[in-house]
């Protein structure tokens, strides 16, 4: 508790004041330091690219392995003007978290990486990554021949899907009872 024995009024007023900003700073200190300590998750999907190991580590966070091997980038330019086919591209794009419509007139680079858990003998399949200024602006799977593209989200929940489906093989053995010690 504070006293304060000032005779002149505009004394008093100032130290009043002085008081209510110390404690005003100490509420607004406490605050910021006890609202949480998680970082939001919007921060930490917009993670830099620097190497083609990150472009790897990006797809395999997202639960895509990468053959490293067959990684190539390109140069493509996102068109100013959208029209309904590039607009549906882009809402693909969007499953991953990203979105090209503010690339729109630049040119960015498109890495390719193989994706051999979802590659058979009659196609490839391709995790495709759209990279401006070392951040990630789109993420999709691209199929070849045919150009069939897909989503991350999609993609991921069909694999989920069909993991579930599969028959359990059961592989414990149940011991014998010669496999106990007796007594």
């Amino acid at each position: 508790m504070f006293l304060f024995t000032v005779t002149k009024p505009g004394l008093r007023q100032t130290g009043a004041l002085a008081l209510c900003a110390a404690c005003l700073c100490g509420t607004v200190a406490a605050a910021v330091r006890f609202s949480g300590q998680s970082v939001p998750t919007a921060a930490a999907t917009h993670t830099e690219i620097a190497t083609t190991q990150d472009i790897a580590d990006y797809f395999t966070g997202r639960g895509f392995d990468t053959d490293l091997s067959s990684a190539a980038v390109d140069k493509v330019k996102i068109p100013r003007k959208w029209d309904d086919s590039f607009a549906a591209f882009d809402g693909v794009v969007q499953e991953s978290g990203l979105t090209l419509a503010d690339c729109k007139g630049k040119t960015v680079e498109k890495w390719t990486l193989l994706c051999p858990q979802l590659s058979t003998e009659g196609h490839d399949t391709y995790c495709v990554l759209l990279v401006y200024k070392a951040k990630p602006v789109g993420a999709y799977l691209l199929q070849k021949p045919g150009g069939e593209v897909s989503g991350l989200v999609t993609t991921a929940e069909t694999m989920a899907d069909a993991a579930r489906d599969e028959p359990v093989q059961e592989t414990a053995a149940v011991p014998d009872a010669a496999d106990f010690p007796t007594e």
